[in-house]
């Protein structure tokens, strides 16, 4: 199984989002369905040990917190872009979320993903289209924020690959701890 681990995203964001995915030519636009935030991915998991880190994930403790997304901008390698994705504001409680995840995962004797966190949705994929062709999208987007939703669970994902690119299947969400009101 292909797993990583991240947040899916509330319908009302991944149709706000949507709006935004205009205007850029030869761009493969993700699907509202298949947004979401990675907070570590794992790769191809055996099944046992994908039982391993269900039981680990389930005993991460987290208070659920709020997340406010803002800023596109693309990932690139010699002036050619490959994707085009909105940023989320600082969020030390996702940071720390993250952290929390990685760490489980390593626990549990697999090998996350060694890039960098970079809290991201994927908005688009290109191939290698040249930054000048992106920068009038960035440019219109680059300011851009959108009201923050409250973040109440985390989920384990399988990512199916096929032709018309991946499809993410939610095996398992892990809730995030309420604050007792007072």
């Amino acid at each position: 199984m292909r797993l990583f681990v991240g947040l899916a995203l509330p319908e009302s964001v991944s149709r706000s989002l949507r709006e935004i995915q205009n205007g850029l030519p030869e761009a493969r636009w993700i699907e509202a369905r298949n947004m979401h935030l990675t907070l570590c991915f794992i790769g191809d998991v055996e099944e046992d040990s994908a039982e391993d880190l269900d039981t680990g994930l389930a005993a991460i403790r987290v208070s659920a917190f709020d997340l406010a997304l803002g800023g596109v901008d693309c990932f690139q390698s010699r002036n050619r872009v490959r994707a085009v994705w909105i940023g989320t504001d600082p969020a030390p409680a996702l940071t720390a979320l993250q952290a929390k995840v990685e760490a489980t995962v390593r626990q549990t004797g697999l090998e996350p993903e060694r890039r960098k966190f970079v809290a991201h949705i994927t908005l688009a994929r290109l191939r290698n289209q040249p930054i000048v062709r992106v920068q009038p999208y960035l440019e219109q987007y680059r300011a851009i924020r959108f009201p923050s939703f409250t973040v109440d669970q985390f989920s384990l994902f399988r990512s199916h690959l096929g032709h018309g690119g991946a499809e993410y299947e939610r095996l398992a969400d892990y809730p995030l701890q309420r604050e007792a009101l007072s």
